[in-house]
C-alpha cells in the first residue's frame, strides 16, 4: 500500500476554512443569516434570489 504525503488537500481546506472564519468575524449577524437562509432552503423552502459575487465581493472593498 501506497501512502501520498500530499498536503495540497489539507492547504485547501485550511484556507478556505481562514476565510470562513474571518469573514464571522467580521460580519457574525450576516453569517447568522446566511445559516438561517441555508436551513430554509435545506427544508425545501424558496430559494432566495441574491446578489451577484462581484456585487458582494465588491461591497467587501474585492476587486476581481
Amino acid at each position: 500500500m501506497r501512502v501520498s504525503l500530499d498536503l495540497g488537500t489539507l492547504d485547501a481546506f485550511v484556507h478556505r476554512w481562514w476565510i470562513s472564519a474571518c469573514d464571522s468575524v467580521r460580519d457574525p449577524e450576516g453569517r447568522r443569516q446566511m445559516h438561517d437562509r441555508a436551513e430554509q432552503v435545506l427544508a425545501g423552502g424558496p430559494r432566495p434570489e441574491g446578489k451577484p459575487w462581484r456585487e458582494i465581493l465588491a461591497a467587501r472593498g474585492i476587486d476581481v
